[in-house]
């Protein structure tokens, strides 16, 4: 239960103004310490992208206390980027852990001091298999960084805890370093929306990467006729197909209109309207969408024209491949 707001320490201007110079402290000495390791990186850095590149396995994480929560969300960001990465804490890796790790894989250490002693069974196991490490950590001197085969020094940059103590800036660090291998693995890769996709298939990102391939109806579900014959033929294929429209091709099979519920409402009253031509009622130019177009852009051409479906044509081709219908980006969670 939320506290009520007779509960809440009342904020005075002095409290407030402290506040707000605590977090202005945090933000623009993690920002400095950030310009800083963007300054020093150098070859180092492209090493460390070859050696995880070249990994015929996993790239196996690890790291003790802060780190460690640093270290488990770097995995989870290689793995759903397109490398595939796994946390092994290093204290379970001294009971059993080891066995996730294989001579296919590289190691990613994560170390400030670089003296951490739960990560020493993790090293010497590595050295033993001829697994390379990559090291992250702020000590030259320290045991991690002198046994790396590749090593990503931080800056040494003051905590921003008043006590100077608390892993604030230097966390900080870790992790945008940590992004920054991540998504350079990525464009050396060239991994691509689609690919993203499938490691993100729920929630708004997934939703969002869905294309109009994905939820188009094709092949017989198409509802498509003649654009010379008699509109009474119009009416049935638009009665079977059950879209509310139907698209018209020319002897090709070029899209050459559309006709729509509206379409008959405005013309069914004119004389012989079973027997024209679809042509005659059809309207030209309808709006299309490309297979490969994000169906979240499909729904916004649909809502900026107040219609409801949308033929689907390859990019420089004229015949419809597939229909969207407003209601499959719904089903879909697109809106």
């Amino acid at each position: 239960m939320a506290p009520s707001k007779e509960n809440l320490t009342p904020v005075t201007g002095d409290s407030a103004a402290r506040d707000l110079a605590a977090a202005r402290r945090v933000l623009t000495t993690a920002s400095a310490a950030l310009a800083n390791l963007a300054d020093c990186l150098d070859d180092d850095f492209t090493r460390a992208v070859g050696l995880m590149l070249a990994a015929k396995g996993r790239i196996i994480v690890s790291g003790m206390g802060k780190s460690g929560h640093i270290a488990r969300k770097l995995a989870a960001t290689l793995s759903s980027t397109g490398t595939p990465a796994y946390f092994v804490h290093p204290a379970e890796a001294s009971h059993g852990d080891m066995g996730a790790i294989t001579r296919q894989d590289a190691l990613l250490l994560l170390s400030w001091g670089g003296e951490t002693a739960e990560l020493s069974d993790l090293i010497t196991y590595a050295k033993r298999h001829r697994i390379p490490i990559i090291a992250i950590g702020a000590n030259p001197d320290s045991t991690l960084i002198k046994a790396a085969d590749v090593k990503l020094l931080l800056p040494r940059a003051p905590e921003a805890c008043p006590m100077g103590l608390a892993p604030t800036t230097s966390t900080t660090m870790m992790l945008s370093l940590g992004d920054a291998l991540a998504v350079a693995l990525m464009e050396r890769k060239g991994f691509s929306p689609d690919q993203y996709r499938d490691f993100h298939p729920g929630g708004s990102l997934g939703r969002a990467l869905i294309r109009v391939c994905d939820l188009m109806h094709g092949g017989a579900e198409i509802p498509l006729i003649r654009d010379a014959v008699a509109m009474r033929d119009v009416l049935l294929v638009m009665a079977e197909r059950r879209f509310g429209c139907v698209g018209l091709v020319d002897a090709e099979g070029g899209l050459t209109g559309i006709i729509t519920d509206g379409d008959l409402s405005r013309h069914i009253n004119g004389d012989d309207f079973l027997g024209r031509k679809a042509s005659d009622i059809m309207t030209r130019n309808p709006k299309i969408a490309a297979p490969g177009q994000l169906a979240a852009e499909a729904l916004t051409v649909m809502n900026e024209n107040k219609i409801t479906r949308l033929f689907v044509l390859e990019v420089g081709d004229k015949k419809p491949v597939g229909i969207l219908h407003i209601h499959d980006c719904l089903r879909a969670g697109i809106a």
